[in-house]
């Protein structure tokens, strides 16, 4: 322990790192082009000259190695179900912070040919951009490419632009932070739906707002077949704002995701305090679809910045994304239903719930608190009334007749279910019941 923090490092872990990308397949190679920020390559001490400006001739026989160590070593290309093996490296290039060559492939690819810049030239170290060609064989450009670029080490934010260029020149462009996992870069619709099932089920598993939502709807509740006709309600008002964001039909300002941000919080704090007071479970379908549609919402934020791994396949994606989500929401409820009933066998059921659901009250109120606050930092300014905002109202009106259809619909359904439930209830008693007292004297 007292060793550690004498280890001498070449230098710190930059705060911001922007990596440009280029997967380019033709013939019988696969070209990848990258240009990181040189402070990014760690723990390699290029030569300075009055310890600020980089000596470009000594650290051109550098940054193969360095490219290597610090780039391909952390990403992974797969054609099919084949891993490519190690890449060779092409050129390796020194460039200004102001170099526009990565704008598009061509001009990327023209200047790995250019010369060197003079070196003459005082560059500090901390704005060079290193630039950097790898090529690997490949079977054929027309297979399957996936690519894992775990490069967020680069930094302590690390942002990706990758551009994915066919062989025909089209291009599918992917923008993530950090580490996106394995991209298929020309997805098949299984592919995209396995993908997108799997965010689903995590978004809900680690969405503590949504948890905790699903867990005020099922405190007063002590099996799963009452729970239907509220995450049914739940399940398909989220569905019709989640599909209406990704078809652009929700705000675009950047007061919305604070705001929506806030009304989940908002809705947890309604739910607990319905449960304190007493909540009438008849009607809390309608609760759970109204709120359902906020929570549509803020599902549709994380799948926003997600649809651009589906490929073409959207409407696949979407379903998918449903799913994975139903997927966890049914997983929280097979774990919260038995728990709260095997607590409530223990402890008074009334008691129990007052203070669980205080509990889930005082936490959502500081979430919805401190959302408010950031919701105050954004302006709102009222819309100019033009074409621009006659498309949006009627998108919003759209919405908004879709989600009145939906609910009247639903309404009609759970009167149905209920008239058929008190229907049953009463052939059963007219069973049970015993006879008359002249008929039992008759007997």
């Amino acid at each position: 322990m007292l060793w550690l923090p004498c280890r001498v490092f070449a230098h710190e872990i930059p705060a911001d790192v922007t990596v440009l990308a280029f997967v380019h397949p033709h013939g019988g190679r696969l070209q990848l082009l990258v240009r990181v920020p040189l402070e990014s390559l760690r723990d390699i001490d290029f030569p300075l000259a009055d310890f600020t400006y980089l000596d470009l001739r000594a650290a051109e026989p550098l940054l193969a190695g360095a490219a290597r160590l610090w780039i391909s070593d952390y990403v992974e290309i797969r054609e099919g179900d084949t891993m490519l093996g190690t890449p060779r490296v092409v050129a390796t290039r020194i460039s200004l912070p102001t170099d526009p060559s990565f704008t598009a492939f061509e001009s990327a690819l023209r200047h790995m040919s250019d010369a060197p810049l003079p070196t003459t030239i005082a560059l500090p170290w901390r704005q060079a951009m290193m630039d950097v060609l790898f090529e690997y064989d490949i079977a054929s450009d027309s297979s399957d490419f996936a690519l894992h670029p775990a490069l967020a080490h680069l930094g302590l934010r690390t942002r990706t632009v990758l551009r994915f260029v066919l062989p025909d020149g089209r291009e599918r462009v992917f923008r993530y932070d950090g580490d996106p996992g394995m991209v298929r870069l020309d997805p098949r619709w299984f592919h995209a739906a396995f993908r997108f099932v799997r965010l689903g089920i995590r978004h809900i598993l680690s969405g503590i707002d949504h948890l905790l939502f699903i867990f005020c709807l099922v405190i007063p509740f002590r099996k799963l077949r009452g729970l239907l006709s509220v995450v049914t309600a739940f399940t398909v008002a989220h569905s019709i704002t989640l599909i209406a964001s990704a078809f652009g039909m929700a705000p675009d300002a950047l007061w919305f995701p604070p705001l929506i941000e806030m009304l989940i919080a908002l809705s947890i704090v309604y739910m607990a305090l319905e449960n304190i007071v007493g909540a009438r479970l008849d009607r809390r379908w309608m609760v759970a679809f109204g709120f359902g549609l906020v929570h549509g919402f803020g599902f549709s934020f994380i799948l926003r910045r997600s649809l651009q791994f589906a490929g073409s396949h959207l409407i696949t994606s979407l379903l998918a994304f449903n799913i994975g989500v139903e997927m966890g929401q049914l997983t929280v409820l097979l774990v919260a239903v038995p728990a709260l009933r095997w607590l409530f066998g223990r402890i008074n059921e009334r008691a129990g719930t007052i203070v669980l659901s205080a509990i889930v009250a005082h936490t959502a109120w500081h979430w919805m608190a401190d959302r408010w606050t950031v919701l105050r930092q954004f302006p709102f300014a009222w819309p100019a009334l033009d074409a621009t905002f006659a498309a949006a109202l009627l998108r919003a009106l759209m919405l908004l007749v879709i989600a009145i259809g939906v609910a009247w619909l639903l309404s009609g359904l759970m009167r149905r279910l209920t008239g058929q439930a008190v229907h049953s209830g009463r052939r059963v008693a007219r069973l049970t019941a015993p006879p008359p007292a002249e008929d039992r004297l008759a007997g």
